[in-house]
């Protein structure tokens, strides 16, 4: 890396955790509302909303919207912040609990009482699937924790989650947009998914799709997920129309592209040349780890698909098969795969982080490496193959005193990846 590069004087963890932090601020909601906002209505503005980022997101509408404004929001355990108008609920995620189906009850309250002359603003981010739950007819919360924790074990990807959680659901996959009418209806979204896809941003409240119960069942028996007869039963019969309502408007104000966007241009100022891989990764995050660390490789040893210093940069939601007992989340399980792999290779080094600052259920947002990992690991009697084998990359990157930790960031634009090349 040549002397006058800014990067030249910088640790690799400090290049890595640069990168990182200024992909999160891009992932914020703050200032994303100007010159998106509603013409406002002759009656009560309502704001309802469900997510990670969502109670930040209100904060920050209220901030821009500079108007008395009305509504409940559902978060995670911890991810909630102070509000003026808006009310902040916080409740359990990924498995749902009463908390949150007791405020998923009363926002489809306040969607039905809006009125034609009455705005109702929506605010979604990821983790609203799992906090905005209300079991369609027929079905208990119990049945809906259950279907949820065999949806984690079973390594599927997140569509596929919410395509099943869709239709068992009494609030989804356009309900609430349903329920609203004839109240005018603006959606805000942060993004968590690969593509960016309206409908599967917490399953879609806001965004009409019409129900296919055949499809759901085959996606469940694909990934061996089984339900009882009276499941199915609810599944089959809990059916709805793709038809859009009118007058609702959708705006997308954070994704994961923006936040990689921001880590290039970044990287660029540190006179590292960026390469983005990808904003929709997606698969088993160990066997991603594989794939990543022979490109890294390549770039080390023969300068392709870019010569150092350069950094590989990627994001969207990877899955993991829990086989063993150990604590890691997919950032973790990624990370150490790719460590393992990448066998200390001199001047690799790699960050790999969840942007809501929750790697699964633990306390860290991620974890990083550098070459010497691998060596500082043998030398503690650390055996990182055995504990990749044991999902078990938390107590690993611990040991080493490589955890990442942010608390919760209240956005989530999902995985954030970055793989040095010096």
């Amino acid at each position: 890396m040549p002397e006058t590069s800014p990067a030249a004087t910088m640790t690799d963890r400090d290049i890595l955790i640069a990168l990182f932090e200024t992909a999160l601020a891009a992932a914020l909601p703050e200032g994303k509302f100007a010159g998106r906002l509603p013409e406002p209505p002759k009656g009560r503005t309502i704001v309802i909303g469900a997510g990670k980022a969502s109670a930040r997101m209100a904060r920050a509408f209220e901030e821009e919207w500079g108007r008395p404004c009305e509504g409940l929001i559902v978060t995670r355990y911890g991810h909630g912040c102070e509000t003026r108008h808006i009310e902040i609920v916080e409740a359990a995620h990924p498995v749902p609990d009463q908390a949150g189906l007791d405020a998923a009850r009363r926002i489809l309250e306040l969607a039905r009482s809006a009125g034609p002359d009455d705005l109702v603003v929506c605010l979604m981010s990821g983790g609203a699937s799992a906090l905005l739950t209300l079991p369609a007819e027929g079905l208990t919360l119990e049945d809906k924790q259950a279907l949820n924790r065999a949806l984690l074990k079973s390594g599927a990807p997140i569509g596929v989650m919410n395509k099943v959680r869709k239709s068992v659901s009494a609030i989804k996959g356009g309900r609430l947009a349903a329920a609203i009418a004839p109240a005018r209806a603006v959606t805000y979204l942060i993004s968590d998914v690969p593509g960016d896809d309206p409908g599967a941003i917490g399953s879609g409240p806001t965004i009409p799709e019409a129900s296919d119960p055949e499809a759901v069942l085959g996606l469940l028996k694909a990934w061996k997920v089984d339900i009882d007869p009276k499941m199915e039963a609810v599944l089959r019969a809990n059916r709805v129309a793709g038809d859009a309502i009118p007058g609702q408007d959708v705006h997308m104000i954070a994704t994961p592209l923006m936040a990689l966007e921001a880590a290039a241009a970044k990287a660029r100022a540190l006179g590292i040349a960026p390469l983005i891989l990808g904003d929709a990764i997606e698969g088993e995050a160990r066997e991603a780890g594989i794939v990543f660390a022979g490109i890294a490789t390549s770039a080390a040893r023969h300068g392709l698909p870019a010569g150092a210093p350069c950094v590989l940069l990627s994001g969207g939601e990877t899955t993991v098969t829990v086989r063993g007992k150990g604590r890691g989340g997919r950032s973790v399980e990624f990370l150490l795969s790719l460590a393992v792999a990448l066998k200390s290779i001199a001047g690799v080094s790699a960050i790999s982080c969840d942007t809501d600052g929750v790697d699964g259920t633990e306390d860290n947002a991620g974890a990083w490496f550098d070459a010497a990992i691998l060596a500082e690991a043998e030398a503690k009697g650390l055996n990182a193959e055995a504990f990749l084998a044991n999902n078990d990359g938390y107590s690993f990157f611990s040991a080493l005193d490589r955890l990442v930790t942010t608390g919760p960031t209240l956005t989530n634009v999902n995985d954030f990846r970055a793989i040095l090349v010096r």
